[in-house]
């Protein structure tokens, strides 16, 4: 490697694509994180749709993006050495070509080269209600080796508002990856005093 832990997220097209953008964010200000980035086209169109024309230029901005379409790029390759991969959010598209690796895209195929390299990779599966079919590919995926983490608010931390609710997530998919930055943990209702 370069000297830098580079990580690698992905966005496909589910709604909450903020998601996605705010782990861009977190990874590229974690410093000594190289960051590279796939959008799916549905994903750019989510982006667009749910946080405006400005965040895929963002995006290009923090990290280094890699066209969908483009399977012979670095992250395409178990020889291109990560620490990690986030798809956030991800699809059911996305999930069940990853469950059935069916590889047809530079998203999915990255994903792929991270369980067969054993390579942290989680899964921000959004989607609700779920059928059979949504939770034997999420059962797949996992004894595969992924780890699935539905974008699911912590209540219990008191967001105040849906930006909150977004980082607290994205700050979650972080930690996943076994890198810092993963914000406040729970201590307990009653947490114990501190030593003086």
């Amino acid at each position: 490697m370069n000297g830098r832990t580079r990580i690698v997220v992905g966005i496909s097209g589910a709604s909450g694509a903020a998601l996605g953008l705010r782990a861009v964010e977190l990874l590229a200000g974690l410093g000594g994180i190289e960051v590279h980035s796939v959008v799916t086209r549905s994903g750019e169109r989510t982006l667009a749709h749910e946080v405006g024309p400005h965040a895929l230029g963002r995006i290009e901005r923090l990290s280094i993006r890699h066209p969908c379409e483009d399977i012979g790029a670095s992250i395409a390759s178990g020889s291109f050495r990560t620490a990690g991969m986030v798809v956030a959010p991800c699809s059911i598209r996305t999930l069940g070509a990853l469950a059935g690796c069916l590889l047809d895209n530079l998203l999915v195929r990255a994903a792929d080269v991270h369980l067969k390299e054993r390579r942290r990779l989680v899964l921000l599966v959004r989607e609700s209600p779920l059928h059979i079919g949504h939770i034997r590919a999420m059962a797949a995926v996992s004894e595969a080796g992924a780890i699935v983490a539905p974008p699911v608010p912590a209540f219990y931390m008191k967001p105040q508002t849906v930006s909150d609710i977004v980082d607290a997530t994205a700050r979650r998919a972080v930690s996943l990856l076994g890198l810092p930055g993963g914000g406040p943990e729970w201590t307990g209702e009653n947490p114990p005093p501190t030593a003086v």
